[in-house]
This record gives C-alpha cells, sequence and structure tokens, in this order.
C-alpha cells in the first residue's frame, strides 16, 4: 500500500486546511441553523455519517478504489470511531449551546489539549514556553466565558465546547497515526461504516417529521461535513497538525459573519479581547512545534553524517 505513505507538502497542507475551516465553519453553521429548525443533535448526526457514508462508497465504487479501503489497522479504525463520534456530539453540542463566534473561539483551545496529549501519550518534554503559551490561551477563555461574571455564555455550553477541542486534539493525533498507513478514503470509510450502524440504534428513538427546507438544511450540513471531513483527514496526511493548525482560526471570520448575518447575534465585546490571547497562544504554540522539529531534523542529519 505504498500509494498511502504520508508525504509531507507542508504548503498543499496550509491550502487545504484554509479550505478546511471555511468548509467546517459552513456546516457548523447548518448545524446551528437545523437545530432552530427543531432537529434533534442524533438525529443530525446520523444523517452527517449515513450521507457521507454513501457519498465515499459511491465514490470510490465509481473510481474503480474501493480496494484503497482495504486495512489490517480495523482496531486503530474504531478506536477513532468510537472517540470521533463522540467528539462529534460535543462539537455539535457546542455550536448548538452557545452563539457561533463563542463556540469557534473555545474551539481554538484544541492546541493546548495537543501539548497537553503529547505529555501524556508520548512522554513529550514541555518546556515553559509551551506551558505559558497554554496558561495565556485559557486567559483568554476565561475572558470570552467569563464564569460567574456578566457574561451571557451558557456555561454548560462552555464546558461542552471544551471537551470537544479535547477529543478534537486527541481524534488529530488518531488520524496522524492512521495517515502512517492509510489513505484518507479508508479512514473516512471506516469512520462512517462503523458509526452509522451505531446512529442508527437511536435514531428511532430521536427522528421525526421535516418540510422540505429543513431537508435541504440536514442534507446541505450533510455534504459540507463529508467534504471537511475528507479536507481535514488529506491536511494532516500532507502537514503535521502542529503546523498546519494555524489555518483553523480563519474559521472565527466565517463564525462570525454567519452569527451576525444569520442568527442575529453578534460577538460579545469581551470576544475581541479573549479571542486574541488565544489565537496567539495557538500561534506560540504552532511556532515553537515547528522550530523544535526543524532541530530534530538538523541533528539527524548530524548523525547521519
Amino acid at each position: 500500500m505504498d500509494g498511502s505513505v504520508a508525504r509531507p507538502r507542508p504548503m498543499l497542507a496550509l491550502g487545504i486546511r484554509l479550505l478546511t475551516a471555511g468548509t467546517l465553519a459552513t456546516m457548523a453553521m447548518l448545524v446551528k441553523l437545523a437545530g432552530t429548525m427543531g432537529v434533534h443533535l442524533a438525529e443530525l448526526i446520523f444523517w452527517r455519517q449515513a450521507l457521507t457514508l454513501i457519498a465515499i462508497t459511491a465514490i470510490l465504487w465509481i473510481g474503480g478504489r474501493l480496494a484503497e479501503t482495504r486495512t489490517t489497522r480495523f482496531a486503530a479504525h474504531f478506536r477513532r470511531a468510537i472517540t470521533g463520534i463522540t467528539g462529534m456530539f460535543f462539537v455539535y453540542g457546542a455550536v448548538t449551546l452557545l452563539p457561533l463566534a463563542e463556540a469557534t473561539t473555545i474551539s481554538f483551545t484544541t492546541p493546548f489539549f495537543a501539548v497537553m496529549l503529547s505529555v501524556i501519550l508520548f512522554g513529550d518534554k514541555v518546556g515553559v514556553f509551551r506551558w505559558g503559551a497554554v496558561i495565556l490561551g485559557f486567559a483568554g477563555v476565561l475572558l470570552v466565558t467569563q464564569p460567574g461574571g456578566s457574561s451571557s455564555i451558557d456555561p454548560i455550553g462552555a464546558v461542552v465546547g471544551l471537551i470537544a477541542a479535547f477529543l478534537v486534539a486527541l481524534i488529530s493525533f488518531q488520524i496522524q497515526d492512521l495517515n502512517k498507513s492509510e489513505s484518507p478514503w479508508s479512514i473516512v470509510f471506516w469512520f462512517t461504516l462503523i458509526t452509522t450502524p451505531l446512529m442508527a440504534l437511536i435514531l428511532p428513538f430521536v427522528i421525526s417529521g421535516h418540510d422540505m427546507q429543513t431537508w435541504l438544511v440536514i442534507f446541505a450540513m450533510a455534504a459540507f461535513g463529508a467534504l471537511g471531513q475528507i479536507l481535514l483527514t488529506t491536511s494532516l496526511r500532507f502537514g503535521s497538525a502542529a503546523v498546519i493548525i494555524v489555518m483553523d482560526y480563519t474559521a472565527l471570520l466565517w463564525a462570525t459573519v454567519y452569527g451576525a448575518v444569520i442568527f442575529a447575534t453578534p460577538p460579545s465585546a469581551m470576544l475581541w479581547i479573549g479571542a486574541p490571547l488565544i489565537i496567539a497562544a495557538g500561534l506560540l504554540i504552532t511556532w515553537r512545534e515547528r522550530r523544535l522539529a526543524q532541530t530534530d531534523r538538523r541533528e539527524q542529519l548530524i548523525d547521519i553524517e
């Protein structure tokens, strides 16, 4: 399966991640819109996974690429699927409970959790610099959410958003690991194949009738979700999460516009103070990770010589 081996192409990865940010921001807007139309969260996730599975299978079959889904790593796909579907509940939950701009800003804490996970999972040594960035970022979260203050942010929604960010960080590590041997199509295929039947078990308890407009929103949400998932997986195939995650911050622009135009909820004043702190901290972590990666490569070259 030589064609599935990841090949680092940083500029391509950055471009794909930029497109990913806009695609997933649009999906989040459609999730929130569907919620206002009375669609249950579990039903949304079912249609998101089921329609993605149908689309992915059709694309692979028409292109004669179904063989790409063969795998010897089913256990790894299963772990990614369970983490992924749990993460979707929290990500979608944050979007429905919070204004779009605030939910998006809280999602930017993913790099901080990635730092923590790198210590827990891989025993990485994290110095004062990166821990300082983590503290700076969470200070921004406190400003945005203002726990115990006059903020209109739902505290439960804020907690849901933070859990979602943690799970997204964990999923990124799982996808990067799978990208070492699997194609992006295979990763998405197995994720949807495993989770769709699980969500089908819940569907009878939450499904309801919808008018044509609501169905259009549901199908559009699923389409953007499927595209975003493929783009996300592909971006991690060509570039390190520590480097390309910088493009995720452009999602705040989309969320701010969608929130103001579609939901008439302009961002709070504190968002403009807290968000720059969170973004700055994420950029510092990204820069530091890139510097460390460059140092490691130079040391490896010296060892070879």
